[in-house]
């Protein structure tokens, strides 16, 4: 069994994990993984963020558009190919490791914080 290294709840809280709405989702096929790329709606406070998810076993770029998602807002922005990542669309691994978005399961007001 594998064990993660402990964090404080202070580390923890670092690490701004927010809900937002696709709003905008093309095809990325420049990637050199298949890849959708995103526009991401957060609210006011935070506003429209961009990024790329290797995600195109389970998503087309038209089943996205007007799903909320989580996604790290608080790292700094990457470059990935031709895309400025700003954010990092959070998901986890089905049994072929292909990733399955976290949303939550009913609407809540963009921009909410996960704690």
């Amino acid at each position: 069994m594998t064990t993660s290294p402990q964090i404080s709840y202070a580390e923890f809280a670092q690490v701004d994990i927010r809900v937002g709405r696709i709003i905008r989702a093309e095809p990325y096929p420049e990637a050199r993984k298949p890849a959708i790329k995103l526009w991401l709606d957060f609210g006011a406070e935070i506003g429209e963020k961009r990024s790329s998810a290797q995600i195109t076993a389970h998503y087309t770029p038209e089943m996205l558009v007007g799903r909320q998602v989580l996604a790290v807002v608080n790292f700094p922005p990457r470059q990935i190919g031709k895309v400025l990542s700003e954010v990092l669309v959070l998901g986890l691994p089905d049994a072929a490791g292909e990733v399955v978005l976290i949303a939550p399961d009913k609407d809540v007001p963009l921009g909410g914080k996960l704690f």
